[in-house]
């Protein structure tokens, strides 16, 4: 019985010291996943299986890839990620206007553009993504364009993503023959900038966008309406320079 209370006693306090061989030996595994040099800002410790990541990167994409590199390291149970994004401060409105026009013109190749109808706020150096996205392609090639931009500070994803139906591709495909091929509304396919975002999810169609003229913003709502098998048309469309009207008494 002594000598199992022995043994017990010593497993016992051998315990930590294997647990500190192991944090030592998941830190170095995490540190060589980490030694890019846009890396080198980052400082790793371990205890427990759970790496803290900490210091200082150019853009919340490089925090997003240590993140990812550190969880796929051997030994690590968790990831701590304290990492902070430095760079020159820009004011949230000119960062936003930034921000907004490299979706529209970085995502042109890829033909969805006039299918996309994805926001940008930001506050304080934090970008928010909203709206609605074709698909999961579009979401996360929005949120990369994001994430590398210089002076974004974090990123948060509140896109949301169409469900994937042909019936809904169908009209897509059909209310963008309609509305981008009527005479007043065709001069909208020259500037991305400018598209009239068709949004289809389960047969119903919404309009997002900004238009020159009210007469233009009420065509496109017609030309969406002569779609066959549309289940419901609601147009959002701005109208460029326009004010609010006033409250009716």
């Amino acid at each position: 019985m002594k000598k199992v209370m022995i043994f017990l006693v010593a497993a016992a306090l051998a315990v930590p010291a294997v647990f500190a061989q192991n944090d030592s030996e998941t830190q170095a595994a995490v540190q060589k996943a980490l030694s890019a040099s846009r890396f080198k800002g980052i400082q790793v410790s371990v205890q427990g299986g759970v790496a803290t990541l900490s210091g200082t990167v150019d853009l919340v994409a490089t925090k997003i890839n240590a993140d990812q590199k550190a969880h796929h390291a051997k030994g690590v149970t968790a990831v701590r990620n304290v990492i902070q994004v430095a760079g020159s401060e820009i004011p949230d409105s000119q960062l936003q206007q930034k921000l907004q026009k490299a979706i529209t013109y970085d995502m042109v190749g890829y033909g969805t553009t006039p299918f996309d109808a994805i926001t940008v706020q930001v506050q304080n150096g934090v970008a928010t993504l909203g709206g609605h996205a074709y698909g999961p392609v579009d979401a996360s090639d929005a949120v990369a364009i994001v994430a590398n931009t210089k002076g974004v500070k974090d990123v948060f994803d509140n896109i949301q993503v169409d469900p994937v139906s042909p019936n809904d591709d169908r009209i897509r495909r059909a209310a963008f023959r309609a509305i981008y091929s009527y005479p007043l509304l065709n001069q909208y396919l020259i500037d991305p900038a400018k598209p009239i975002r068709i949004q289809v999810a389960n047969g119903h169609l919404t309009l997002y966008g900004t238009v020159d003229t009210q007469a233009q913003k009420n065509a496109a709502g017609i030309q969406a309406n002569t779609v066959p098998g549309v289940f419901s048309v609601t147009n959002d469309l701005q109208v460029a320079g326009a004010t609010p009207e006033k409250p009716t008494k």
